[in-house]
């Protein structure tokens, strides 16, 4: 069995999980780091910019963009995100797992340029539980809960193209079956 790690992508719906199932998997599985993306969107309450997010003006944004700092970029609800290139590269080749949580448009870009990472899309068990949950955080207002559900209908058209897809009914049985996903794509690799 060889060192190299791999990246692990997880995306789905605003909603759906998958930053609570990244920090389960960065708390339980071993040698997985977190990719920190970058994004101009605005800091939410009890975020650390350099550990949630890389938080930049747009600006800066575009400049690092156009100096290649990325491995991809995306518009997401009118913010840019972006992934950058050296720390997942350098992390791989330590043998790393690293572990991205991105929205699906920047899973597609990275699968494209990494065509050996691992993708995960974390589906809700119904729309209508991922409304309730929306709903449940309470930091968005109505509108933005209305632009993330129409996003939602989107968003998980493109769970076909992911190598795996995995319904969060219940975190712990989503994480089970990751940390199974996981530990099988370590062996193949």
């Amino acid at each position: 069995m060889s060192n190299r790690g791999f990246l692990l992508i997880l995306s789905s719906p605003s909603g759906g999980g998958k930053t609570t199932l990244c920090k389960m998997i960065l708390e339980n599985v071993k040698d997985t780091v977190y990719s920190v993306s970058a994004t101009t969107r605005e800091k939410r309450k009890g975020e650390v910019d350099g550990k949630d997010y890389f938080f930049l003006s747009e600006d800066e944004f575009l400049k690092k963009e156009k100096e290649g700092f990325f491995a991809e970029t995306a518009m997401v609800h009118g913010k840019r995100y972006g992934t950058p290139k050296k720390f997942i590269e350098d992390m791989v080749k330590d043998g790393k797992i690293v572990v991205m949580d991105i929205d699906v448009v920047g899973a597609m870009n990275i699968m494209k340029k990494y065509p050996n990472s691992v993708s995960i899309f974390i589906m809700p068990p119904s729309f209508q539980e991922l409304e309730e949950r929306l709903r449940r955080r309470s930091r968005d207002k109505d509108e933005d809960i209305k632009i993330r559900l129409e996003n939602a209908k989107k968003e998980i058209e493109f769970s076909k193209h992911f190598k795996y897809t995995v319904v969060n009914e219940n975190l712990y049985d989503a994480f089970q079956k990751i940390k199974e996903i996981i530990e099988n794509e370590k062996r193949r690799i």
